[in-house]
């Protein structure tokens, strides 16, 4: 039996990878840190898109691995071991490398941008595997999301993250064996891959609750307006001394908030909504590059720093999907995206 399309779950993915796009559109009138692109006016600066950035970077990204995570279960026992890892090698490996060869070849040196994430997917996704040669799958059981379940959950990524950023701060990536990681946020994506595993085994998303998850999206939403609200002061030093267990409960809440509130209220499956969730994945590969050129070609016009944010993540929003949409009609190239 086929199983039943989660139009949520593709429309959810759409509105993060918008996020994903906006969110990089500010990092050059921001603190862009490693950012290709710098304003040559030094007027072009927006200080309060901080807030934008750290709430973002709280759960958007966890979010993606939790999804991502829930779709490799019934794929592994569809498919077989073999299949699935070819199958995951042609459609994460080979964007990894070409657009990774891509941004190495421009920046002159090693370099993977926004393809960290596809990267990782990858091994997350062939360590499952190899587990699954030697171990049975999860069998299913009564469980279901709590309040007290999330907390628990968030309270144990919080922790963790809490102690690693004593030795790596965030924003601190790592290159090991080939993977490039930010060891900061590292514990939550593990976790929110596993969460989105078990939440498959368990069917923890079609058994949320729809008081369960309205709770945890207004719990996710007081958490983010409490970090929006960070500018100095008592508040903003406790938030930040205890920003690993804070940006946790921030994530678990919101994530499994707008689960709840996708599959609720998001369930749209029209020809639109459809093509935006087929040219996803491309569009956030494709992405950077894009928004590189723009920038770099907008650099003169004066639009102000807002301005710029939005004309940069609308204008790029849009070719990004169609151009991903373009390419995949080449033959075979639907295999890869």
């Amino acid at each position: 039996m086929l199983q039943k399309r989660l139009f949520y779950l593709d429309n959810l993915k759409v509105c993060l990878t918008v996020l994903v796009i906006f969110h990089h559109a500010g990092q050059a009138y921001g603190d862009g840190g490693g950012w290709a692109y710098h304003p040559s006016n030094p007027a072009e600066v927006m200080p309060w898109i901080w807030h934008f950035f750290s709430t973002n970077a709280a759960f958007f990204m966890g979010l993606y691995f939790l999804i991502s995570g829930y779709f490799v279960p019934k794929s592994f026992d569809k498919q077989g071991a073999g299949t699935f890892v070819k199958k995951k090698l042609i459609r994460l490996g080979i964007p990894w490398l070409l657009m990774g060869g891509l941004l190495s070849v421009l920046a002159g040196k090693l370099e993977t941008g926004h393809m960290w994430f596809v990267e990782n997917l990858l091994f997350f996704s062939l360590v499952y595997a190899g587990i699954r040669l030697f171990c049975k799958p999860l069998l299913s059981c009564t469980s279901k999301p709590t309040i007290i379940g999330l907390f628990i959950v968030g309270a144990l990524m919080g922790v963790g993250s809490y102690f690693i950023r004593q030795e790596s701060p965030q924003d601190h990536w790592i290159f090991w064996m080939g993977l490039i990681f930010e060891p900061a946020h590292y514990l939550q994506y593990v976790m929110m891959f596993f969460l989105g595993i078990l939440a498959c085994r368990f069917e923890w998303l079609e058994k949320m609750e729809n008081r369960i998850g309205a709770i945890a999206l207004l719990i996710g939403i007081v958490l983010a307006i409490g970090n929006y609200a960070r500018d100095g002061g008592e508040w903003n030093a406790f938030v930040y001394r205890w920003f690993g267990i804070y940006e946790s409960l921030m994530c678990v809440f919101i994530s499994f908030g707008l689960l709840w509130l996708f599959r609720e209220y998001g369930n749209w499956s029209s020809r639109f909504w459809q093509w935006c969730a087929a040219q996803s994945y491309g569009a956030y590969i494709f992405h950077m590059i894009l928004m590189l050129l723009l920038q770099y070609a907008t650099d003169t016009i004066w639009m102000r720093a807002f301005g710029k944010f939005m004309f940069i993540g609308t204008a790029i929003t849009i070719a990004s999907f169609v151009l991903t949409w373009l390419v995949r009609m080449i033959p075979g190239v639907k295999k890869v995206l």
